[in-house]
């Protein structure tokens, strides 16, 4: 049976921004308070997964023992079909540099990849996301959402992060770069997962 949440308060193990930030604007109607791992001051434990589930389970579990707190991790990537569903649980680590994370730089280099394969190929993607709640007891709860969709080039739009200057989602003329944080929320990987969290969890 699936375990509810009543707890006031959540801790969304990420140090990226911008998934903090989604996971907010997520929470909010919830009225659950959110933390990041970065104002935990919780280090980046190792993903030595090779599954999006995999990797979300050694992100939450590390930061529920830390912390004492329920933790919601989130492992996700793009999957391009014509490469075989790279860079997938590997995505960000196609932007690393010694400097940090660059995703223009990752991007890049898919699109070359897709070209050396055939300009005609068809550029079919999906944005794909697991979602994994630990409360400090050690139990879990996971959840997978998925969005699909068509790669462009060159880029477009300024908003989001990652791969979403690249990525227009079926149905829509416009990248997730060129959505406001509402329209993308409702139709993202993220958010998929995190309507089957609430309504497991929440509801």
């Amino acid at each position: 049976m699936t375990r509810k949440f009543t707890e006031a308060r959540i801790l969304i193990a990420t140090h990226n921004a911008g998934k903090l930030e989604e996971m907010q604007q997520l929470f909010a109607p919830r009225g659950v308070s959110v933390v990041g791992a970065a104002e935990m001051k919780l280090p980046e434990p190792e993903e030595t997964e090779t599954t999006f589930v995999g990797n979300a389970r050694i992100k939450a579990h590390a930061a529920a023992q830390a912390t004492g707190l329920p933790a919601l991790s989130d492992d996700s990537g793009i999957e391009v079909e014509a490469l075989d569903d790279a860079p997938g649980v590997y995505t960000a680590d196609w932007a690393e540099t010694p400097s940090g994370r660059d995703f223009v730089m990752a991007m890049t280099k898919t699109h070359n990849l897709l070209e050396e394969k055939s300009a005609a190929h068809p550029r079919r993607a999906r944005f794909c996301a697991t979602l994994v709640l630990a409360w400090p007891d050690g139990h879990d709860e996971v959840f997978a959402g998925r969005v699909n969709g068509t790669l462009v080039w060159p880029m477009r739009g300024k908003l989001g992060h990652g791969y979403d200057p690249m990525f227009m989602p079926d149905g829509y003329d416009i990248t997730f770069a060129e959505m406001d944080a509402d329209q993308k929320n409702a139709i993202s990987h993220r958010a998929d997962a995190f309507a089957k969290l609430i309504s497991a969890c929440f509801d």
